[in-house]
């Protein structure tokens, strides 16, 4: 039967069937492993690359492999979406901007299919919204709701390679919509959660993740392993290997995936389950979230419900908040004088003009006596589940920073991780120092 799959062939499970598929034999069948694979801008950057790209994936399909390929826009293609949308208005509308956006991938996808189809691999490009995955209308910063991913396994029955478009999807009344950054590895995490893939390999510009950015300190030095809450916090901390959502969503769904290099054939970092080996290593890695601005309001009144307030409105305005600190002072205008604190939380600094936006009412209501922005600070932050049961790291985090004479401004802590606040132009060396302290860097 063409177009199609033969019932017969060879008998037992993990052997293949022959089938037909566009008029080509091929091998078809349930033992072959399913695997999605991820590559970024990078790794599409240009036609030559596609091509590597391609003859990558046509090798694994050689090898017996199902395979659902996701990709990203090439490099510089997203920025320059972006830059032509600006030169025409200078704010424009975001169900406008997602449409535009989701094109990127679109064409690389588009490019590897085709790419893989002159290689005689029978290749299918689909967008986020023809892979089924559904979304919610947060325009630009969408989230998934579900996926159902029947146009998918379609043609993987068919002996297709697949290949979806990453960072992108459809809301139930069919709008255009994006991830935000980093939105591909979502995709393809949530991809190979739904079609319970054997494993899912994120392919990068790096071969691994680091103790630290090797660029900041090149005595750094690539981990194994590392569990999903470690790789979470370093994601959402500056490490810009991952998109902090995607771990999350592979913790949830049990999914365990790998980033490696689509640059050379070395073994990557695999994220996983917690085990109890990784508890000897008390810091796993140092991360610095540079470009972050920090918002205090001095003069807040010290009363319940006004924080409430506060971060209530800073939530609806779609402003992603991190550290949050409070300071309350006593009265000191005599017996009728009423408490008052200053409440300080740090913003990434792209997001400051839309609080400016929203603390002016504020202010002007009476919410605060004065409002102070500062740019140029960064988050340096030290990861490692081993926190647990080990004391006295904040205390070696503090003197290390002392010693490199880098001020702290906020500091911030949870049960695998402290952060600290410091000028950005201090933050690479308190990298160094941090990592230095912990004893990360290669040995011999």
């Amino acid at each position: 039967m063409k177009n199609g799959v033969v019932e017969q062939g060879w008998e037992g499970w993990g052997h293949p069937k022959i089938g037909w598929c566009e008029g080509k034999r091929i091998w078809v069948g349930f033992g072959m492993a399913l695997l999605v694979q991820k590559y970024g801008g990078s790794s599409v950057a240009n036609l030559e690359r596609i091509q590597k790209v391609a003859d990558r994936v046509a090798e694994s399909r050689r090898k017996g492999n199902r395979l659902v390929v996701v990709v990203s826009a090439m490099s510089g293609v997203t920025d320059g979406l972006l830059k032509m949308a600006r030169g025409l208005h200078a704010e424009p509308s975001e169900r406008e901007m997602d449409l535009l956006m989701a094109t990127g991938e679109q064409t690389t996808t588009a490019l590897l299919a085709i790419a893989l189809q002159a290689r005689g691999v029978a290749a299918v490009a689909l967008t986020g919204a023809q892979a089924g995955i559904v979304t919610d209308g947060t325009h630009t910063k969408a989230r998934i709701e579900n996926v159902t991913p029947k146009a998918v396994e379609a043609h993987l029955r068919l002996g297709r390679v697949v290949i979806v478009a990453g960072f992108q999807g459809q809301t139930m009344d069919g709008q255009v919509t994006t991830l935000g950054r980093g939105g591909s590895d979502l995709t393809a995490i949530a991809l190979a959660a739904v079609l319970k893939a054997k494993r899912c390999e994120i392919y990068t510009d790096v071969d691994g993740v680091y103790t630290a950015d090797p660029r900041t300190e090149p005595k750094a030095r690539k981990i194994a392993e590392i569990s999903y809450d470690e790789m979470l916090e370093l994601a959402s901390t500056g490490a810009k290997v991952m998109q902090a959502r995607s771990v999350e969503f592979a913790k949830k769904f049990g999914v365990v995936f790998e980033v490696r290099s689509s640059f050379n054939r070395a073994r990557g970092t695999m994220v996983k389950t917690e085990a109890k080996s990784m508890e000897r290593v008390v810091v796993r890695g140092v991360s610095l979230e540079k470009s972050q601005a920090k918002v205090t309001l001095a003069g807040v009144a010290d009363r319940p419900g006004v924080a409430a307030k506060l971060f209530t409105g800073i939530a609806k305005a779609g402003i992603n908040v991190d550290m949050i600190v409070q300071n309350v002072s006593l009265p000191t205008g005599g017996r009728n004088s009423k408490a008052q604190t200053d409440i300080t939380f740090t913003v990434p600094r792209e997001e400051l003009a839309k609080v400016r936006k929203f603390l002016e009412p504020f202010r002007r209501s009476g919410g605060a006596r004065q409002i102070l922005f500062r740019e140029g600070v960064a988050k340096l932050s030290v990861v490692g589940i081993g926190m647990r049961s080990h004391t006295g790291v904040a205390a070696q985090l503090f003197q290390a920073l002392a010693s490199a004479r880098v001020n702290i401004q906020m500091i911030s802590t949870s049960e695998i991780k402290i952060t600290v606040v410091v000028d950005e132009d201090a933050g690479p060396k308190a990298v160094r120092a941090a990592h230095r302290e912990f004893r990360l860097g290669k040995r011999g």
